[in-house]
């Protein structure tokens, strides 16, 4: 029996699953898998967090609901597109956008709230290469 031939032999005899660790023990094997998130594994630590994350979009479905019955099926339709449009126009990813036509259209511009005073764009850490962040926003990288 030649090498080639004793290769194929162990190849086809021993899979390879049994040579990776199972169990409570395992390693985690970041080539195939990536590295691990916590805050993915985490479950809410409050009952109104799940509640308090969708807030927005809770209003925006009640206020649907709400403009669909008083001026039927045309005016949410409207404003979802034009939501849709106003999402879509941003400045480049490396920079801080305020998304100021999405508040005047939800009516938020006349408020402030917590984002207003906690989301200083010069505190921000998305901060990166300009040109590696446009490459990977355009599906080049």
């Amino acid at each position: 029996m030649n090498s080639r031939g004793a290769a194929s032999l162990l190849k086809d005899s021993i899979p390879i699953t049994e040579f990776s660790a199972s169990g409570p023990f395992e390693g985690q094997d970041l080539l195939r898998r990536g590295f691990t998130s916590v805050k993915n594994e985490l479950l809410p630590s409050h009952p109104l967090e799940l509640s308090e994350k969708n807030f927005q979009l809770n209003q925006d479905k009640t206020n649907f609901a709400t403009l669909r019955n008083i001026q039927g099926l045309h005016a949410p339709l409207k404003l979802q597109m034009e939501f849709r449009a106003v999402k879509q126009v941003q400045r480049l990813p490396f920079l801080h956008s305020s998304n100021m036509a999405l508040d005047t259209l939800r009516g938020n511009d006349e408020c402030i709230g917590f984002e207003d005073i906690l989301n200083d764009p010069s505190q921000s850490e998305v901060m990166g290469e300009p040109h590696i962040m446009m490459e990977y926003k355009l599906g080049l990288l």
